[in-house]
């Protein structure tokens, strides 16, 4: 498996990670047994970057990975987050909290429920309005000068916000969604990663299962799947986003791929310090994707992809409006 380096921060993963999310919750009911069969072959294929985080669960997914990894730690770059808050009697009410005091408690508990001395990159995983930047990355460079993190990372930061968290303390990767239906990093995050020397985990790359031509209509999703409340996934968008994935069905079918493997190669190909994150919870999609990393698309490809599937060419948001106004802080 090829290895990319996260900015310059002297960290390098494979150049696929492994999204855990959905092994806990949000895309319907998983199997705790194949998710870490899935984690285990992940590991044999060369795909050592793992991403979890607190509020995946709420705190299962991390004791799933920390069980997965079990004498399997040196073999892996373990990413986790910190700063959603979730209320337990309603855990879709949601907060953040980005206080010094709380990065310093959850950095300990999610130590303890992965079961490790040492988060290989911690996430602030939304920004708090409430927080000044500089407290919170303060925060995180203090668990680095303890040995409790190696490296700090932002998720969904804005330009500014990144910036003024660099010169707090180095950061060496932001993780944004970024596939061929989102394709927002591109206004300007990605071009300040490239000016701040910060490495970009693109999470979601297949469009939450939607470039994989699987889903068909809204009964394809379990009936606790959060999908089915995304705009993108609802009447009309729905309609209008299944017409570009035809055009992609139809590139990867000439290109002798799966479409997931065609979208994967497109993200891929946006740059060697570019890190998608695909999640699954299954074996046989895992190495379905994993193939993505072979299929190296020619510069009239790329143009027939962009030609199918412009930049801003899906229809909805790509969250519910609550949940966009807590991206791009």
């Amino acid at each position: 498996m090829e290895k990319r380096p996260m900015g310059a921060s002297g960290l390098t993963v494979s150049a696929l990670g492994l999204g855990c999310m959905g092994m806990s919750e949000f895309y319907g009911p998983g199997d705790e047994q194949e998710s870490i069969a899935t984690i285990h072959r992940a590991i044999e294929l060369g795909i050592n970057f793992l991403d979890t985080a607190d509020i995946y669960g709420p705190y299962k997914n991390e004791e799933l990975v920390g069980k997965a990894i079990r004498g399997r730690r040196d073999q892996v770059i373990l990413a986790t987050k910190f700063g959603i808050v979730r209320d337990p009697r309603n855990p879709g009410n949601r907060g953040f909290n980005g206080r010094p005091e709380y990065a310093r408690s959850s950095c300990e508990n999610s130590l303890r429920r992965l079961g490790v001395e040492t988060i290989d990159l911690y996430y602030l995983h939304r920004v708090d309005p409430d927080t000044p930047i500089e407290e919170t990355v303060g925060a995180m460079a203090q668990l680095v000068k303890e040995g409790k993190v190696r490296y700090v990372g932002l998720s969904e930061a804005g330009p500014q916000t990144l910036r003024r968290a660099a010169r707090t303390h180095p950061i060496a990767a932001l993780q944004t969604e970024y596939s061929l239906w989102t394709r927002d990093p591109e206004n300007e995050i990605l071009a300040t990663c490239r000016e701040l020397h910060i490495g970009f985990v693109a999470y979601s790359p297949l469009g939450r299962g939607f470039l994989t031509g699987r889903i068909r209509s809204a009964d394809n999703l379990a009936p606790d799947d959060f999908r089915r409340r995304n705009p993108r996934f609802q009447g009309e968008n729905l309609q209008k986003n299944l017409d570009l994935v035809r055009r992609i069905e139809e590139l990867a079918e000439a290109r002798r791929c799966t479409p997931a493997q065609l979208a994967l190669a497109w993200v891929l190909a946006q740059g060697k310090d570019v890190v998608p994150i695909p999640g699954t919870k299954r074996r046989k999609t895992l190495e379905e994707n994993a193939v993505a990393v072979d299929v190296k698309l020619t510069s009239d490809e790329l143009r027939q992809i962009q030609e199918a599937m412009p930049r801003g060419a899906a229809a909805g948001l790509r969250y519910d409006e609550p949940m966009m106004k807590a991206v791009g802080r």
